[in-house]
């Protein structure tokens, strides 16, 4: 993993984040509270570690999860964006613009791990367009969400 500079933020653009400098370890986390915190299966997390952070747009809300750590999130959409405890302050793989660049290398919590877990990858697949009874519904989305870019403004002004 190498970074200069990386940014993210939450789905509707109302919080933003931008990381520079070399972040720490990125794991994913299989313990119900992060499952809860993130309603899937499991959390990707990635330590700000040594890279200095910055909130470019917003600031999270905070949840005190537990005793010792306190989760933030967007207040006005709901998405996951940051993980705090004692060891340091980490961020949710997702949010960022580039997700891969933060790949995860180890996995936590997998005593929480569900059962059907290991089952996702067998699971059939197709593309989003390849179901027809969808098809007519998906054509016609637009989406509201923040694009996966810095933007100087959002909502963008329509001129």
């Amino acid at each position: 993993m190498s970074a200069e500079s990386l940014s993210g933020g939450c789905q509707c653009g109302a919080v933003r984040f931008r990381l520079t400098g070399m972040p720490g370890t990125s794991s994913v986390c299989y313990c119900r509270m992060c499952q809860k915190a993130s309603a899937s299966h499991a959390l990707a997390l990635v330590s700000v570690g040594e890279a200095a952070l910055e909130w470019t747009r917003g600031d999270p809300c905070w949840f005190q999860s537990s005793d010792a750590a306190r989760r933030g999130f967007c207040e006005k959409c709901g998405t996951p964006l940051a993980y705090d405890a004692p060891d340091g302050l980490a961020l949710s793989v997702l949010a960022f613009d580039h997700p891969d660049a933060v790949a995860p290398t180890i996995a936590y919590g997998v005593e929480g791990k569900r059962i059907w877990c290991d089952g996702i990858p067998d699971l059939p697949e197709r593309h989003s367009l390849e179901d027809p009874d969808a098809v007519s519904f998906l054509q016609t989305l637009v989406s509201h969400q923040h694009p996966d870019h810095d933007t100087e403004t959002w909502p963008e002004r329509k001129s």
